[in-house]
């Protein structure tokens, strides 16, 4: 079985991240949702080394950079 997580970035004209929607219909969300910042983390295992993709569009604030940022770490402690 196979689920998708689609993610749709909108830039604007400097090519920044204008809006950030993703929809994940294998788990219920059809309907695309609204984010400020996305974290992406894969491993590659051949070469051994972390591939990332870290964007926030122009509305997050430093107080939810500081959130997003613990919520994160904090989550990856329980996993």
């Amino acid at each position: 079985m196979k689920s998708n997580i689609s993610i749709e970035i909108t830039l604007d004209e400097d090519k920044m991240p204008e809006t950030i929607e993703w929809t994940a219909p294998g788990g219920g969300i059809d309907a695309p949702q609204k984010a400020k910042a996305i974290l992406l983390g894969l491993w590659d295992g051949a070469e051994k080394s972390a591939l990332r993709i870290d964007l926030w569009t122009s509305k997050m604030m430093v107080d939810e950079m500081n959130d997003f940022f613990y919520q994160t770490f904090y989550g990856m402690a329980d996993t």
